[in-house]
């Protein structure tokens, strides 16, 4: 069997978060010479295949999920019946991320030599809540001594060309919920109540999309964007007792929790206003000039003939569960343009390259002594 095989046999379990519908077990078979450690919690399932070959220090995971998002409605297969058609596979997880867990599966099995050991980590609650997938597995392996030195997350992370774009960080995410109190009042006497809309009306402009910090060479600058305004009772005679605004920065490492509520906290100062903040995800980066991410750059561009470039743009992935124990993570996979989307796809050829990708990665990292 080789990577495309595996992907085409991934797509056929039906795995929407949290389930994996025997994947798990059909993974621990195709990996007989592993060890395979379980880590289950509230219907998630995890499990972690490890082998040690060399004496050498490094410890290089391969990380990433099989549960995938519903399969929603727009498809022209069965989206979890695979299709190979004019050089691409269909079905839903094919992007995101069943493609990168059948390259580096493929590439983790053929691994005959390494200075160190090697291993795979893999959830079922990466698309859903994720508080009982990765997180939890990577709290049973720091107490087991069996932490990664160095960790890939195999998401989808190339824009336009397969092999443009390595994630070496990602910003954080904070939530924001602002209520301001008002005073209820009839239209016709203004002057009698206290109007929220009218207080806030000058300072939207002071808020919205502002930039909180400049960025620098890894990230983009951190912008506070208002997702919802809300107020009023759906009349005209009546102004309304409280306004209720939330929004989100996606932060840099330049930018924390206690800036955003000061920053806040001048715009509104002299108003009566609660403020709810929620760090959701944690920014962090991996040095460009580590390891790991020169020996995967190169090994990138000898694959397919192009230096990617590091980024830390998009969402959030489970590399900001692994980055706080001082693990040199990044993420590298197919391109993301289908991801979530009704048929989605991947390229015969990306799964076939990304393989070798890793399979040189494998091979020159654990040269290392």
């Amino acid at each position: 069997m080789n990577s495309v095989d595996l992907l085409l046999k991934l797509i056929s379990f039906q795995t929407p978060t949290p389930l994996d519908d025997g994947a798990f077990e059909y993974l621990e078979s195709y990996l007989s010479d592993f060890e395979a450690i379980y880590c289950n919690q509230n219907d998630v399932k995890n499990v972690f295949f490890t082998k040690q070959y060399g004496k050498g220090d490094i410890h290089l995971c391969f990380a990433g999920h099989i549960d995938v998002v519903p399969a929603g409605d727009g498809w022209n297969t069965n989206p979890f019946v695979p299709m190979i058609k004019d050089g691409f596979i269909y079905g839903r997880g094919t992007q995101d991320m069943k493609g990168g867990v059948a390259a580096f599966v493929e590439a983790v099995r053929n691994t005959k030599n390494f200075n160190g050991r090697v291993s795979i980590l893999l959830t079922t609650d990466e698309e859903g809540e994720a508080l009982f997938g990765t997180k939890i597995m990577l709290e049973y392996l720091e107490s087991k001594n069996l932490m990664p030195t160095h960790c890939v997350v195999a998401e989808p992370t190339c824009e336009s060309v397969f092999g443009d774009a390595i994630k070496v960080g990602r910003r954080g995410s904070i939530n924001g919920i602002l209520e301001l109190k008002g005073k209820q009042g009839h239209v016709a006497y203004p002057e009698k109540a206290i109007n929220p809309i009218h207080q806030i009306a000058h300072i939207i402009e002071q808020i919205a999309g502002v930039d909180l910090d400049s960025g620098d060479k890894y990230f983009a600058p951190s912008k506070l964007v208002i997702t919802d305004i809300r107020s009023g009772y759906e009349v005209t005679n009546v102004t309304p007792n409280s306004l209720k605004l939330m929004f989100n920065v996606r932060n840099s490492t330049k930018t924390t929790q206690d800036d955003i509520e000061n920053f806040i906290n001048s715009k509104f100062n002299g108003l009566d206003f609660t403020l709810k903040l929620s760090q959701t995800a944690s920014p962090f980066i991996t040095n460009g000039n580590s390891l790991l991410v020169t020996r995967l750059s190169s090994a990138i561009e000898k694959q397919c003939g192009i230096l990617p470039k590091l980024s830390t743009a998009g969402g959030t992935s489970d590399a900001r569960f692994i980055a706080p124990y001082g693990v040199e993570v990044l993420e590298f996979g197919v391109i993301n343009d289908t991801i979530h989307a009704p048929n989605e796809k991947v390229g015969v050829d990306e799964i076939e390259t990304l393989y070798n990708v890793f399979r040189e990665l494998i091979d020159t990292i654990g040269d290392e002594k």
